[in-house]
């Protein structure tokens, strides 16, 4: 049985309106994400989000209705499965509300619409129109102008009636507005293709006669007038309001005005030819444009009167490609986009200004996973949650193509900078007005000074010279406010106590003839000192620094770090280098309570110690930073200081440095710096690791100030930072803009470094010119080291990374890459080529191979040290041999080969309409013998596949264009080798989103895990998603849980959970998902009130074990 659970959601925008929805006064956005809807409210500087929620349908229609009795404007929401409901908002419970239970609309009998679903509400508000199928438009009356309508139907819509029209391939369409003089029946205009391929124009009336009781009634659409002489690249239609109404044809070389009444018309050409996709009127007479290109125009309509004299259209600037614009007013404006980020934009004069980006990952047309976690092995680790590992997409298109590193983690947000300061050791962070004061000074600690800055109340930063008797021109291994309103300042020589008011030296204490201090820790009553690197010493702070005890560690070694924790008085913890010891000690006396060796491995040193309260009412945890990059933690018995639960995690390569930072409530978080920081802070009753965006820190303090609340200061190696660190995890998404359709991203571990195969196109003299390139990036900055052009016209379709064997049988790390040619010649077929890319020591591509085939060469893989290449038709292995690519054996597909998945010597070949067949590679059993691809098992369904992984032992995850995911299992224990050869579907689910990219993770198997994450993938709409197996004993669990949650938590429109989740395509239909659960409705568990959880759980079978089944959810939500 499969998991699925969401990492990062949708963010591509298909449709967005403006709408009166959360209150009567204020306009609101409403943007539709795949299966998401967000309500932005609007301000001067840009979109606040104000709330969103998940929907049981991909989003494919808005629109607003306004109703007599309604204060506020509805929401009218078409989805993918042809149903449709309308939404209000409840400002009470601040929730989204459900008008009009969902009506299903799908037919089986019509044809799917070839272009796109369309929904218009006529402007007298009478009747809204729907085009679902080709042919057939359905009309829907609005309901709420009639006096005797029942309450339940005051703000809802009438019953659906369909209208058949001859016009099939429909572009563009929309109600016209009414004439004052003219018939009341509303008119519609249709811009459409007919069977010639011509481009015709035509109007027709709607005739609507309302039914009795139980007849939904009749529509008629009677064509008045038809035009079919427009322009080939005709495209859209704008109905104009009064005073000229008529509509304009937007088209690729020029914009046409027409009189729907006197049939005359107005042509004007374009400047430069273009392809418009979006418009948004923003008053009568003028329009925002937006073409395929990135331009945005303004189009002002010229008259005199009510009479059209022409138009003008001028670009005003570049935006992301929009899918759809609206004006939200005031000369704000709302680009949003499927290939690009969305924006804000403010309209200046022959000008815009973008306000603000929302960050759009989408199309996802290949990633791979950067293991920051694990550098060593080829496999990848389940470590995304806890931020070591990246996922890189190639995101975007053409001029809003990047790379987007997509890393959960901990954010980051800059406050002030003070830079020019290099090699800072240490941060402490003081007050001048005392222990319980907030902070108002930073003390940075270098090699030989300490430098004071002090923060106004308004957040000016002065450097002080002298402040508060503390020596400045020592580095300082620790200062800190202590009781009495003094100050404890340790350098290498001395300990010193100050007093704040007075700034005279009150006590001091100095190593002398003892040796140079190495560590210094301290609370509120005592420091414990290493001098000489061997000695401990305590000295009591409320007594001037008396030494207290004094011992030598001579069989322990040199001490490598101490601390003296705050919440368990009475004890010091040190670490020790040559034994890699932990020893927990008594602080007045340093006697040893407790001993831990660490490891038997002398470079497992602990180098950084730190004992806090993570979690609420549980015993305090030791965490200890070890020199090989782990961590290693314990929970502390508070009255007898024993250690247990031991645990162990890895960071990075290199030891960690501790800090804490406090959270509130008596509880902490620890900020573990390393190359690679994290967070380590509790929530749920565990310990949870999170990655802090900070690449570069090398120490912090938390720094409470009046003018930076909650700050924490952060050190870099080149400057000084005040930052605000989120408490929490959160996904972040780090892009690098390409310019260029990011086609095929693959990663080297060894170089460090990404292939990236892109794809440019840029206008020249009115043609497009597309190239295509091979691009050498960085893995840190994603800096471009090199980059090899292919061929004009010549695509890159397939890029990895493999190790392939030369002609010594070595295995070489090599880039491979598979082209096809754009151009046709001959015969007709498309040709391309497969490359083979070495990199040398200065980081450069070097082509080595390269073979040219006669078909494009979809996917690659390799299989024993040889590649796999698809072509069309057919899938080849191929050796390397020197120079040339030797043809070993071939496997002929049902239609065309698109995806491939390698395991041992088993390939998956994804086909285009064929599903997936399963073949076996074998090399000669005698010499001279042929290397042979023999089919071993076949899915007999047909499903248009767009990816397959590898999940389990002959166990294949697919996907398909019509959304749907399919995990399929080969009979290998059939009676007959029929029986053996069939791959049944064990489980299945409908997503709503087409997967470009499923990438295998392999993760450490615990026997106590509830799901094995097997996969990731990322489709079309932005979303990328954990695909896991279900451990055999919680199955049943899960499945009676999916069904008691979705049978109780209604979404919006009330669409059931079965429907939504089925599979469906157009060859079959279930009526619910089978055997697999979807990880997002179960999480729902948590949010649900206690009285439900346990119905919940009563129906599950588990009736008083609720916090068992809720700790059981929290660990699955941990996981992603």
């Amino acid at each position: 049985m499969a998991y699925l659970a969401p990492i990062h959601r949708p963010s591509s925008v298909r449709h967005a309106l403006k709408i009166r929805f959360l209150s009567p006064d204020e306009d609101s956005l409403v943007v539709a994400k795949a299966n998401r809807l967000e309500i932005y409210s609007l301000s001067q500087d840009g979109l606040v989000l104000s709330h969103t929620r998940t929907l049981y349908g991909k989003v494919t229609m808005l629109e607003r209705l306004q109703f007599a009795q309604s204060p506020t404007e509805h929401l009218f929401v078409g989805t993918d499965r042809y149903m449709y409901f309308t939404l209000s908002w409840d400002p009470e419970s601040q929730q989204l509300c459900t008008q009009r239970t969902y009506v299903d609309q799908a037919d089986k009998a019509s044809r799917d619409s070839q272009t796109q679903d369309r929904c218009h509400v006529d402007p007298s508000r009478q009747y809204m129109m729907l085009q679902l199928y080709d042919g057939i438009i359905t009309i829907l009356p609005l309901l709420s102008k009639g006096k005797k309508k029942k309450s339940s139907e005051l703000f809802s819509l009438g019953d659906p009636v369909p209208a058949r029209i001859p016009e099939f391939f429909v572009r563009s369409s929309g109600f016209l507005y009414p004439r004052e003089d003219a018939n009341v029946h509303p008119k519609i205009a249709i811009l459409y293709t007919d069977d010639h391929d011509s481009v015709c124009l035509c109007f027709k009336g709607l005739d609507y006669s309302s039914g009795g009781a139980g007849d939904p009634g009749s529509a008629n659409l009677g064509t008045l007038t038809a035009r079919d002489d427009l322009e080939l690249g005709a495209s859209h239609i704008i109905p104009v309001p009064a005073p000229a109404y008529g509509l304009l044809v937007l088209a690729e070389t020029s914009i046409t005005y027409f009189d729907d009444l006197s049939g005359q018309s107005l042509i004007e050409p374009l400047r430069d030819p273009t392809i418009f996709v979006a418009w948004a009127p923003i008053d009568v007479q003028r329009w925002l444009l937006a073409d395929d290109f990135g331009q945005l125009f303004l189009l002002m309509v010229m008259l005199e009167g009510s009479e059209v004299k022409g138009w003008k259209l001028d670009v005003i600037g570049t935006t992301s490609r929009a899918t759809t614009l609206v004006y939200l007013g005031n000369g704000l404006a709302f680009v949003g986009s499927h290939q690009g980020d969305s924006q804000v934009i403010r309209i200046q004069e022959k000008k815009i200004q973008i306000l603000q980006n929302l960050a759009n990952i989408a199309p996802i047309l290949d990633f791979t996973i950067m293991d920051m976690g694990n550098r060593s092995g080829e496999a990848h680790s389940n470590e995304y949650s806890s931020g070591q590992a990246r996922i890189v997409t190639g995101s975007g298109a053409f001029a809003d193509g990047s790379l987007r590193s997509i890393r959960s983690g901990v954010g980051i947000e800059e406050q002030g900078l003070l830079g020019d300061m290099e090699n800072m050791l240490e941060l402490h962070s003081l007050s001048s007005y005392g222990e319980e004061s907030q902070a108002n000074i930073i003390a940075a600690t270098f090699a030989d000074e300490t430098r004071i800055f002090q923060f106004s109340a308004d957040g000016e930063v002065e450097e002080k010279e002298e402040l508060m008797g503390l020596l400045l021109t020592e580095g300082s291994l620790y200062i800190s406010n202590i009781p009495n309103n003094r100050l404890l300042q340790v350098t290498r020589s001395q300990v010193r106590i100050t007093d704040i008011e007075s700034a005279m030296l009150t006590a001091e204490w100095s190593a002398q003839d003892m040796g140079t201090i190495t560590v210094a820790s301290a609370n509120r009553s005592h420091l414990v000192i290493s001098t000489g690197g061997t000695e401990a010493l305590s000295l009591d702070l409320a007594k001037d620094l008396q030494v207290t005890a004094q011992r030598v560690f001579a069989e322990d070694g040199q001490i490598a770090c101490i601390h003296v924790p705050s919440v368990c008085a009475g004890i010091c913890i040190a670490g020790f280098w040559q034994s890699t010891a932990v020893t927990i000690m008594n602080v007045d006396s340093l006697e040893t309570i407790h001993r831990v060796v660490m490891s038997e491995d002398v470079a497992a040193v602990p180098r950084s110690l730190v004992l806090t309260q993570l979690i609420p009412k549980a015993s305090p945890t030791l965490l200890i930073a070890m020199a090989n990059g782990e961590v290693v933690t314990f929970s502390m018995d508070t009255t007898s200081f024993a250690l247990g639960a031991r645990k162990a995690t890895i960071l990075g390569t290199q030891g960690a440095t501790f800090k804490t930072l406090p959270r509130g409530n008596g509880l902490f978080g620890v900020f573990a710096i390393c190359e690679h920081s994290s967070l380590i802070y509790g929530s749920e009753g565990r310990m949870v690791y999170a990655a802090v965006t900070a690449e570069q820190a090398s120490c912090v303090c938390p720094f409470d100030a009046e003018a930076y609340p909650g700050a924490v200061a952060i050190a870099t190696p080149s400057d000084l930072r005040i930052t605000l660190v989120d408490t929490e995890r959160t996904t972040h998404v780090h892009t690098l803009k390409v310019n260029e359709t990011v086609r095929r991203i693959a990663y080297s571990r060894q170089l460090k470094a990404f292939g990236v195969g892109t794809i440019h196109r840029e206008l020249q003299d009115g043609c497009e010119v597309i190239e295509s390139h091979l691009k050498l990036n960085d893995e840190v900055m994603f800096k471009e080291l090199d980059t090899f052009a292919l061929y004009k016209d010549e695509l890159i379709e397939s890029c990895i990374r493999a190790d392939l064997r030369d002609r010594s049988g070595k295995l070489t790390e090599r880039f491979v890459v598979g082209t096809a040619h754009m151009d046709h010649q001959g015969d007709g077929e498309v040709r391309g080529r497969i490359l083979v890319f070495a990199v040398g020591k200065e980081r450069k591509l070097k082509l080595i191979n390269k073979l040219s085939v006669r078909g494009a060469c979809r996917a690659l893989g390799v299989v024993d040290g040889n590649i796999v290449a698809a072509l069309v038709k057919t899938v080849v292995i191929y050796s390397v041999d020197g120079p040339d690519l030797t043809k070993l054996a071939t496997y002929r597909t049902s239609t065309a080969p698109i995806a491939l998945a390698i395991s041992g010597n088993e390939i998956a070949v994804g086909d285009l309409m064929k599903s997936v067949s399963v073949v076996s590679y074998a090399r000669p059993t005698h010499p001279g013998g042929a290397h042979t691809l023999t089919e071993i098992a076949r899915h007999f369904e047909t499903a248009w596949a767009t990816a397959v992984a590898y999940v389990d032992d002959h166990t294949w995850l697919e996907s398909d264009a019509e959304g749907n995911l399919m995990v399929l299992k080969q009979n290998v224990g059939g009676i007959t080798s029929d029986d053996r050869r069939i791959l049944h579907t064990i489980s299945e689910i409908r997503l709503g989103e087409m997967v470009n990219k499923i990438q295998r993770v392999e993760v450490e198997e615990s026997s106590s895990a509830v799901v094995l994450p097997r996969a990731f993938m990322g489709t079309v709409d932005g979303s990328v998603y954990l695909f896991a197996l279900i451990a055999p004993s919680k199955q049943d669990l899960l499945m009676r849980l999916q069904q008691a949650i979705g049978s109780r938590v209604q979404s919006p429109g009330n669409v059931p959970f079965n429907t939504y989740r089925a599979f469906h395509n157009s060859i079959r239909e279930s009526e619910e998902p089978y055997r697999f659960v979807d990880g997002e409705l179960i999480e729902k568990f948590l949010d649900c009130p206690s009285s439900l959880q346990e119905s919940i759980c009563e129906e599950v079978g588990l009736q008083a074990d609720v916090e068992e089944l809720r700790a059981m959810v929290e660990e699955l939500r941990r996981i992603h």
